[in-house]
């Protein structure tokens, strides 16, 4: 039974796993221990960072997002892309052509996320401008980066931007106008993120700075990229090289790591990608090594969001295709500065509660208990072999010496092959 505290976006299939270890060993925050064959997640150390979704070799992690099947219980649906699925078709294929057939499958509205991206952007140099407070300021769009901090550098809490990401200012916007054009309550109205990342799932259940998500569910670009694919063939003679979109390029940058901080023009900023990476230097940040920085972009996902695991196109085309239309769609703001600035002004980006640091459990929530379980988990660990073969089910010997001390349940320290009973 699940923690009902914690709400993440995989889940095991304990009928495909067959405890290979895959997915164990490229957990960044060792959650993952593998017992009787099967994969087990330990729900307060996962971060829903998708590592092990896209390692697992058999398909034994699967995604929880939304069914293109479940937006029909509204009556009106909205899609709300992210700029990457702009990456996803090809070079040719336009915006425009993906907004629409978007509208082609079944969604009421479409709107085109890199306008909220965009004005995120406007708010952000703002937001730099106004407060003096400690730097780096840390980019808040990732809610991986987001989680990550909380767990592993929760004294770097207080340096996350208190802005909401794009995702969510734009649905808050579309939930008010289409309320009030329609006349109908807000509950009415689905708005959907279509998007390349499992963890926006876990941001929609359970937001870390808002009573409730404006978003209503997170369909992945792998569950509804063939239906938008025949319906572009269908369609492409029509489109073919439109550009219409009201997005600039500055929007649709933020597909990829370094897109947000382009769009903000500081200098003194900084944009890394990939979990490894990103553990790298918020380790640098909380040390003080990292100085001098305004802001600091981290995204999950090497490469940014096209890295995303719910992707179908090779990043590294994908890159290509957003870095042509970054180009083509130029740096010049199409939203109205002085627009954004008044909604400033009212916190429209504004959290609506802060983050709070949420470190891993101590060995054991009594002070001198966790003293002596520290005291027996060095004395395990000096008798392993320190090789972390991860035959024993834990990732690494640190982590099976930790687990022994904790006394869990049916395990021995003969679990160790090179150790036995």
């Amino acid at each position: 039974m699940p923690d009902p505290i914690f709400y993440h976006s995989i889940k095991v299939d304990e009928k495909k796993c067959i405890g290979c270890v895959v997915c164990m060993k490229v957990c960044p925050t060792k959650a993952i221990r593998i017992k009787e064959k099967k994969a087990v997640v330990n729900a307060e150390r996962c971060i829903d960072c998708g590592e092990c979704y896209r390692a697992c070799p058999y398909g034994a992690i699967t995604p929880l997002t939304t069914k293109t099947s479940d937006i029909t219980r509204f009556k009106i649906k909205v899609a709300l892309p992210s700029p990457v699925l702009y990456s996803q078709f090809g070079s040719n294929v336009m915006p425009d052509q993906i907004l629409n057939a978007l509208k082609e499958i079944g969604f009421d509205y479409v709107y085109d996320e890199a306008l909220a991206c965009e004005m995120i952007s406007i708010a952000i140099e703002e937001y730099l401008e106004r407060n003096k407070s400690p730097r780096p300021i840390i980019s808040s769009t990732c809610p991986v980066v987001v989680r990550l901090i909380q767990r592993l550098f929760p004294s770097l809490v207080s340096l996350i931007i208190r802005m909401e990401p794009p995702r969510e200012i734009a649905a808050k916007n579309l939930k008010r106008e289409l309320s009030k054009e329609h006349k109908i309550s807000e509950q009415d109205i689905g708005i959907f993120h279509i998007t390349s990342c499992p963890a926006k799932m876990v941001s929609i259940n359970k937001p870390e700075t808002m009573e409730k998500s404006y978003l209503d569910g997170a369909i992945s670009i792998k569950e509804i990229y063939n239906q938008l694919m025949a319906q572009l063939k269908r369609k492409e003679h029509n489109f073919i090289l439109q550009t219409q979109s009201q997005a600039s390029g500055i929007g649709i940058g933020w597909a990829i790591s370094g897109g947000e901080i382009r769009g903000i023009k500081q200098d003194a900023s900084v944009s890394v990608s990939g979990v490894y990476d990103t553990i790298r230097i918020l380790s640098d940040v909380e040390s003080g090594k990292i100085k001098n920085i305004e802001y600091l972009e981290c995204l999950i996902c090497p490469d940014g969001c096209i890295g995303g695991p719910l992707t179908v196109e090779n990043r590294f085309l994908a890159k290509s295709h957003i870095l042509k239309l970054i180009r083509k769609f130029g740096g010049k703001n199409r939203i109205d500065i002085s627009y954004v600035k008044q909604l400033y002004e009212k916190n429209f980006f504004s959290f609506e509660r802060n983050i709070q640091p949420k470190p891993f459990s101590p060995l054991d929530p009594d002070k001198n208990e966790a003293i002596r379980k520290l005291k027996k988990k060095e004395r395990i660990l000096k008798n392993l072999p320190g090789i972390n073969c991860g035959v024993c089910g834990a990732p690494d010997c640190e982590s099976f010496a930790e687990d022994l001390a904790k006394g869990e349940k049916d395990l021995t320290i003969g679990r160790c092959v090179f150790l036995g009973e």
